[in-house]
């Protein structure tokens, strides 16, 4: 029916053709009861849209506005300690000159002292009162919770635009491999996942297909690529983006310090995370997956809603 229908005032209509008080009045009526019903209805639906979304994201539509977690965390604290045994002399043992004469005599030939022990650089640790205080509010084992926050401190040092904090690497690493734990592993004191985590064959079945790049040095596959350790990191994206976080002289995928430095890095190349927009972008270049995305969002607000 449209609005300038002629046929819908005739039945109130006098035969002279002029509207009484009466009909004007019921006729007005009919317009505000349906103007209403349209309202309702717009009402009506808004409200089931928004129930929708709630149902599918958690958090509702602000779900993704939540999810921007680099500035929504403070810095772990830290401190730095040399490494036991390190040789904090820095100078070479003294050794007489070959040609220095005593007397009348040359002085006896002294073999030169061997080259010092390069220094052991001061590596940073996490606070114990707050490694535990947390591990203990958010559920994270503390080995793995270190290497995520010392990530996080590494980054802000060195790439403080980016904005990501811990509870983003934490979150990728608790649906990646469970804190390296998925499949029966577990992280040694070293933070290496044992045995090795590695994903299933990408061969195109249900998965990309990759074919070997790093022939199975990395992940034994000498056919198809699989990702690798608790971070899960196909052999050429770590080629590219691994890095020795914990200074053992060896970039290793299954470390966790390592992958973890080497996560927040491939994350922040996508620019500031500082927005909600900005922080999608940079998991979604993790993997190409909303719903992934949407399930990282969820993992990193509870780990930040649990510190209280």
């Amino acid at each position: 029916m449209t609005w300038d229908d002629d046929s819908y005032g005739d039945p109130l209509r006098r035969r002279t053709g002029r509207a009484s008080g009466r009909q004007i009045a019921l006729q007005v009526a009919g317009y505000v009861g349906l103007v209403a019903a349209v309202v309702g209805l717009i009402i009506g639906a808004i409200f089931a849209v928004t129930a929708v979304g709630v149902a599918v994201k958690p958090g509702g539509f602000a779900a993704a506005a939540a999810s921007a977690r680099g500035q929504g965390v403070g810095l772990p604290p830290v401190s730095t300690s040399a490494a036991d045994g390190a040789d904090t002399t820095g100078g070479a043992a003294a050794t007489e000159d070959p040609t220095a004469v005593t007397g009348s005599e040359v002085a006896p030939l002294v073999e030169p002292a061997p080259p010092p022990e390069p220094e052991a650089q001061p590596q940073p640790e996490v606070e114990e009162d707050w490694l535990s205080r947390t591990a203990a509010a958010t559920g994270i084992p503390a080995r793995a919770l270190s290497a995520y926050a010392l990530a996080h401190v590494s980054i802000a040092q060195a790439e403080p635009e980016c904005g990501i904090d811990w509870t983003t690497i934490a979150a990728i690493g608790a649906i990646e491999s469970g804190h390296g734990s998925h499949g029966g592993s577990a992280l040694d004191a070293n933070g290496v996942a044992t045995p090795a985590i590695l994903g299933p064959a990408l061969d195109g079945d249900g998965f990309a297909a990759i074919s070997d790049t790093d022939d199975g040095a990395l992940d034994g596959d000498t056919t198809w690529d699989r990702a690798v350790g608790p971070m899960q990191f196909i052999p050429s994206t770590w080629e590219r983006w691994g890095i020795d976080a914990n200074g053992d002289g060896v970039a290793d995928p299954n470390q966790i310090d390592d992958a973890a430095h080497a996560t927040a890095l491939y994350l922040c190349a996508s620019g500031p995370m500082t927005s909600a927009e900005g922080w999608r972008a940079a998991v979604f270049s993790y993997n190409h997956d909303d719903d992934y995305v949407d399930e990282v969002a969820r993992v990193a607000n509870e780990y930040a809603a649990s510190l209280g």
